[in-house]
C-alpha cells in the first residue's frame, strides 16, 4: 500500500534513472513555473524563488528542466543566481529552439545559426561552459529536422553539449535523429488525460531513453477528473501526487518534472516519490 505523507520527503525514494551516463533521481523539477504567466518576464519576489531553488536541492531532486524561451532569458539566469556554484550531482538541462517574441507566441527557430547562439546564450547565463542535457525544444516545419539535429551534433562535437535531448516529437522524428547522434531523452505532454505520445513512449522504454512528460498534472481540468479524485481520497494523497504517483508507475524511463512556485506544493509533489501503487489504484485510474 502506498505509504503516508508523514513519510520523509526525498525525491531519492523514486529511484535513479539514466540520462546518457549521467544518473539522476527520478522525480525532477520543471523551472518554467517560477515565472508569471506564459513564462514571460521576471517574477515579482526573486528572494522567494531563491528560496523554492534550494528547497528543490534540499528535497533530493538533482535534475532541473528550463528552456531560453522560459522570460526569455529570465529562467536560466534564477537558476544560476540561487544555486551557483552547484552541487556536484544537479544536472541542469536546458532547451533551445522556440522565440518569445510576445507575450503569448512561441515560435519554432530550428535553424543552425540561430540554436548556436542560443546554446551560447544558455551557456553565459547558467555559468556553465558545457550543458550536460540540451533539448531541441521543437521541430521547426521551415527548416529540415536533420540540419536542426545536425546542429546540436555539432555542437555536441566541440564539447558544448554533453548529451542531447528532443523535445515535441514523434517516433519517425526521433528515429531519424538517432541516425545523426545519439539521443537521451525525450520530452512530450504525457499526462492521465492526454497520452497521445504512448508511442513515444514505447519506443522510449525500447531504446532505453529517459522521456520527460511536460505538463505531467494534466492543469487543473486533470486534476479534478472524478477517478482522479476518488483514488486520491482513499489513500489520502493530495491530487498532484497522485498523478505523478501515476507517471512513476506508468514506465521505468519516465523522468516527470512537475514545476511549481510555492514551497508546499513542491513538498506535497515530491510525496510522489514514495508511493507504491497497487494494481488495484492502477486500474482504477486507467
Amino acid at each position: 500500500m502506498p505509504v503516508k505523507q508523514s513519510s520523509l520527503k526525498d525525491a531519492a525514494l523514486a529511484g535513479k534513472i539514466d540520462i546518457g551516463d549521467l544518473k539522476v533521481n527520478r522525480l525532477g523539477f520543471g523551472a518554467m513555473r517560477l515565472l508569471g504567466d506564459y513564462a514571460w518576464g521576471r517574477p515579482r519576489d526573486g528572494q522567494h524563488v531563491n528560496r523554492v531553488l534550494h528547497r528543490v536541492v534540499e528535497l533530493g531532486i538533482n535534475f532541473i528542466d528550463t528552456a531560453d524561451s522560459y522570460g526569455p532569458e529570465v529562467d536560466e539566469l534564477l537558476i544560476s543566481q540561487a544555486l551557483y556554484p552547484y552541487p556536484p550531482d544537479l544536472v541542469i538541462a536546458t532547451k533551445g529552439g522556440l522565440v518569445r517574441p510576445r507575450r503569448a507566441a512561441w515560435i519554432s527557430n530550428g535553424h543552425p545559426d540561430h540554436l548556436r547562439r542560443a546554446l551560447e546564450g544558455s551557456l553565459q547565463r547558467l555559468r556553465l561552459d558545457r550543458i550536460d542535457l540540451y533539448q531541441l525544444h521543437a521541430p521547426d516545419p521551415n527548416v529540415p529536422f536533420l540540419e536542426s539535429v545536425g546542429a546540436l551534433a555539432d555542437l555536441q562535437r566541440v564539447g558544448k553539449i554533453r548529451h542531447i535531448g528532443l523535445s515535441n516529437v514523434t517516433v519517425a522524428q526521433l528515429e531519424a535523429a538517432r541516425s545523426i547522434a545519439p539521443i537521451v531523452s525525450v520530452q512530450n505532454e504525457y499526462n492521465l488525460r492526454n497520452k497521445t505520445s504512448e508511442d513515444v513512449l514505447s519506443a522510449c522504454e525500447r531504446l532505453g531513453i529517459a522521456f520527460l512528460p511536460w505538463y505531467p498534472l494534466g492543469g487543473k481540468r486533470g486534476l479534478k477528473a472524478q477517478k482522479i479524485k476518488e483514488v486520491a481520497s482513499r489513500l489520502g494523497l493530495s491530487h498532484a501526487a497522485l498523478s505523478l504517483a501515476w507517471l512513476l508507475a506508468k514506465s521505468p524511463v519516465m523522468l516527470p518534472i512537475p514545476g511549481t512556485r510555492s514551497i508546499d506544493h513542491l513538498e506535497d509533489n515530491v510525496l510522489a516519490a514514495a508511493q507504491n501503487l497497487g494494481p488495484k489504484e492502477l486500474h482504477d485510474l486507467g
